[in-house]
């Protein structure tokens, strides 16, 4: 098994109450010349949480961080007009937070950050470093 470092949150860059999963955005990532989509689970607006890669596999989700992290992507993250807001509905803020939990506690040593952290994006429109710093 790869060593965990990182938990890396994302969002997908939709605009809100767009709601799509897993199967849509490995499609997305496959005709970006993936070989699957790049993060390893996906949060849907009801809550739901969807596998993505194997958590065993090098994701495709933060350049330079992907061998060491494992990437979790809420759907959302544009308001209406296109830009950057928090769109996380109250069940995908539920969602996340027990799904990092979990993670965290399969990986105790790992770090949880948002993709901000590491590049020139507002991704994933809220401070994720910040919101989870007590998980």
């Amino acid at each position: 098994m790869r060593k965990i470092t990182e938990i890396i949150v994302h969002c997908t860059a939709t605009r809100e109450r767009l709601d799509i999963g897993a199967a849509e955005i490995d499609r997305y990532h496959r005709q970006r010349g993936f070989d699957s989509i790049g993060y390893h689970y996906v949060v849907r607006l009801d809550g739901s949480i969807e596998k993505g890669r194997d958590e065993s596999a090098v994701g495709a989700h933060c350049l330079s961080h992907n061998v060491c992290s494992i990437g979790v992507a809420y759907v959302g993250g544009l308001d209406a007009d296109g830009k950057p807001k928090d769109t996380r509905t109250p069940a995908q803020k539920r969602s996340l937070s027990a799904l990092l939990t979990e993670l965290r506690r399969r990986y105790p040593g790992a770090k949880i950050h948002g993709h901000r952290d590491f590049a020139a994006k507002a991704c994933p429109c809220f401070d994720a470093t910040k919101e989870y710093v007590a998980l």
